[in-house]
């Protein structure tokens, strides 16, 4: 399927989409987790590297089955040194929403997503690469969508409106971008949440679809995207 890929395009499309990647990114890193130190830069990778550590121990024992002791076993962390980048076990798991949001940006942008001025490109182009790394990330999101029930409501509702403002709002801000559309119509909101939810299909549900080799994934993702766009009712090169 053509993607229409625009090797001299205006700086004011470039500017468009690089700003608003870069501001789903700067959203993510405004919400600070309590109790780090003061230096902002060894929080953050001490944090990235707490989730990525704790994960594999999460995964195989849950949210409730992990204790903070596995936890900083895990990280290669007294007690002390972990409590002194996180203050619970609730920050843990907000943090791995961070980080899936994060990871998310990075391939997009290493996709070369802002690249591409053509809006049904772009809009195509950002569902299929959310699709694969959903699914290429099953253990993460299936574990953030099965536990994050047990977080404390302060935490939760912080997941919930960065979920809305990056992710939903990723998806708003591409239908926007087509003509006739605009992400202040409530319609469109939903829209957008739908197309959220299907692209998380593969990770969620792909037990039961045949995905036994290569060609049998590709041809899974390109049904989603061919069903995700039938349903929009927008018509692609």
């Amino acid at each position: 399927m053509a993607k229409k890929m625009i090797e001299d395009e205006t700086p004011e499309v470039m500017n468009t989409t690089q700003r608003h990647l870069e501001e789903m990114q700067l959203r993510v890193a405004e919400h600070d987790v309590p109790g780090g130190p003061a230096d902002r830069e060894l929080t953050e990778m001490k944090q990235r590297q707490i989730v990525e550590r704790a994960s594999a121990i999460l995964f195989e024992k849950g949210f409730h089955g992990t204790s903070i002791r596995d936890i900083a076993q895990a990280c290669d962390m007294s007690m002390g040194q972990l409590y002194h980048y996180i203050s619970s076990k609730d920050d843990i798991l907000f943090l791995m929403h961070l980080y899936s949001q994060e990871q998310w940006y990075r391939r997009l942008a290493d996709a070369g997503f802002e690249q591409i001025t053509d809006p049904v490109a772009k809009l195509e182009h950002g569902v299929r690469t959310s699709i694969r790394h959903i699914s290429e990330n099953r253990a993460l999101y299936q574990f953030i969508f099965t536990e994050s029930k047990y977080m404390d409501r302060e935490h939760l509702q912080k997941a919930l409106d960065l979920d809305d403002r990056n992710v939903v709002g990723f998806y708003c801000h591409l239908l926007s971008e087509l003509p006739g559309r605009s992400c202040a119509d409530q319609e469109q909101h939903l829209a957008a949440s739908i197309v959220a939810y299907i692209a998380t299909f593969l990770a969620m549900r792909g037990w039961n679809v045949d995905l036994h080799d290569q060609a049998a994934y590709d041809t899974a993702v390109e049904t989603l995207v061919d069903f995700i766009f039938r349903g929009l009712g927008i018509e692609r090169g």
